[in-house]
């Protein structure tokens, strides 16, 4: 599995590259606004296209996603195509995120604008990131447009289930992938009973029907999720930085080396170096 990290911070961005295990970047304009607000109030004189340049180039060879912000189909393949055209000669890197349906209530017309952006930009070569996907057939419809990455929302499904069952929580709070019952009912969002079903859901379509489409497990909160995503064959997770820095810690692991360091044999260490 791909790990991709969801920030638009440079510095954790490098930092993450450093370890060696990061794969791509994830990113929304919110996130590109903190990090650039972040660096102004530190004196540092820049505009979010030097700063969306500088992070392209951070990450290449590896994808980055930028997302579109207008609702129907023919703004957002205008901007799709202007963010192509604007930035992918930087790195070669660029990827679009396009919401699945960029309805905001029901009675709207626009519901498969997202689908039929996803599918003209994908035609012209440009590769989509198709987000905000909450149920395997939105997925299913995604791949069918020919979305490369297809992002399903694992901790906003869990968030959903449990706030309409008025459960206290919070957002790190571990969600059990089997689901969880209150009063002996199993609690579900139309059968989908935790967010790592719905990531496994999705995985097992594109996989049976073998869409080109890579399902990216989006919104994880915790190394645990991160884990499960992982054996529920999703091709890649987009995780944030402080989730990647909890994914090596463990209580055995700091207890075996104060062992071994007590442990060091001075001949043996001189030996090596």
């Amino acid at each position: 599995m791909k790990i991709f990290i969801d920030s638009a911070d440079i510095d954790e961005i490098a930092q993450a590259y450093s370890w060696g295990i990061v794969d791509g970047v994830t990113t929304n304009p919110s996130l590109l606004k903190a990090a650039v607000d972040k660096r102004k109030a530190k004196g540092e004189t820049l505009d979010m296209e030097a700063y969306i340049a500088k992070l392209l180039e951070i990450s290449k060879p590896n994808p980055v996603s930028l997302e579109v912000t207008k609702r129907t189909a023919k703004e957002m393949i205008a901007q799709g195509r202007t963010i192509y055209k604007r930035f992918n000669s930087i790195a070669k890197n660029v990827n679009i995120k396009i919401p699945v349906n960029p309805a905001i209530q029901v009675n709207e017309q626009c519901h498969f604008d997202g689908i039929n952006a996803v599918k003209v930009l994908q035609s012209e070569g440009i590769p989509v990131n198709c987000t905000l996907v909450f149920t395997p057939e939105q997925a299913l419809l995604a791949a069918k447009a020919g979305a490369a990455y297809i992002s399903p929302f694992a901790g906003r499904i869990d968030d959903y289930i449990r706030s309409s069952a008025h459960i206290k929580f919070d957002k790190s709070d571990y969600f059990p992938e089997e689901g969880i019952e209150q009063n002996g009912v199993l609690l579900h969002d139309n059968g989908i009973v935790s967010g790592i079903d719905v990531v496994s859901q999705c995985v097992e379509i594109v996989t049976y029907y073998e869409y080109k489409s890579e399902i990216i497990a989006a919104s994880l909160r915790n190394p645990r999720q991160v884990r499960e995503a992982a054996l529920a064959g999703a091709h890649i997770a987009t995780v944030p930085f402080g989730v990647i820095a909890q994914m090596l810690r463990h209580e055995k692991t700091f207890e075996g080396m104060k062992k071994f360091t007590d442990d060091i044999v001075p001949e043996y260490e001189k030996l090596i170096g």
